[in-house]
């Protein structure tokens, strides 16, 4: 037999409680019509009679006594799943996926006010290089991301704009500069020719120590003391910076923070979030 749908446990309940199929479909927002054919289809499905029907009244066989029974627990057992599942959730850590050492002063102050919220959850800050994915695979339910990033199944907002700096160390001829040009940084033998990129540990060790030059976001510059120098490229277009999530509904979580970024970009301050 196939597996029974709630659906079809909540008709014959209404049925069973109200002994009358005129009142079960008022009850369950319906017309008696269809509710009498899905109570004879449910029979047939499970091989015995579960209502004596008359002109006069409608009775509970024994095997419906025991299927009345039966539906109803299995009805909360249902929805003790649901209550469950949410409740789990309202205590799960909300993942934010960002790229290593990435936009780290924007996400902190992201971060900062989300923790003052009264309802805030625990944030776990996943780093990877392919924020996008891990909000569609379900790893995490926000990210800060790239707009050149693939952004297929997510909705964004924009948090900002971040100006490229070129990374040199802090003796190179160029760090004496005001701005560099990327005609400049291809006359240097160092320079890793590529896209903005978000700087590893390895990789600024690398340019303090002369054999690297290479261009990041301006955040960057938070991570660098005096080893190294961040110079403003002036012919390189800024990058966007974006908050994404699933397309599907959000964690509430997840919404609280949506909000206060819409808040945080607006120059707003975060207080102002009703959550």
């Amino acid at each position: 037999m196939d597996r029974l749908e709630n659906r079809e446990l909540e008709y014959f309940v209404a049925v069973a409680q109200e002994l009358h199929f005129g009142r079960a479909a008022k009850r369950l927002g319906m017309s008696q019509p269809p509710l009498s054919r899905a109570i004879s289809r449910l029979e047939r499905r499970i091989g015995v009679p579960l209502l004596e029907r008359t002109s006069r009244h409608v009775r509970l066989t024994p095997a419906g006594e025991v299927f009345l029974d039966e539906s109803v627990k299995a009805l909360a057992a249902v929805d003790r799943v649901i209550v469950n599942t949410r409740q789990t959730q309202l205590t799960m850590p909300l993942t934010v996926a960002a790229r290593p050492a990435a936009n780290s002063g924007l996400l902190r102050s992201l971060l900062d006010a989300y923790e003052r919220l009264p309802s805030s959850r625990q944030v776990r800050v996943l780093f990877t290089n392919d924020q996008g994915a891990a909000v569609r695979d379900g790893s995490a339910q926000l990210a800060l991301l790239c707009a050149t990033s693939d952004l297929s199944g997510l909705s964004t907002m924009e948090l900002g704009r971040e100006a490229p700096v070129a990374l040199v160390a802090a003796g190179h001829p160029l760090g004496n500069r005001a701005t560099v040009t990327l005609r400049d940084l291809e006359r240097e033998p160092r320079y890793q020719a590529q896209c903005p990129v978000e700087p590893t540990d390895q990789l600024l060790d690398l340019v303090a120590l002369g054999r690297l030059i290479m261009v990041a976001g301006q955040s960057t510059a938070e991570r660098t003391d005096g080893s190294i120098r961040a110079i403003p490229v002036s012919d390189l277009p800024e990058s966007t910076v974006l908050l994404a999530w699933p397309e599907r509904a959000l964690d509430p979580a997840a919404t609280d923070m949506v909000h206060l970024a819409s808040l945080l970009t607006a120059g707003q301050p975060p207080e102002l979030a009703e959550v």
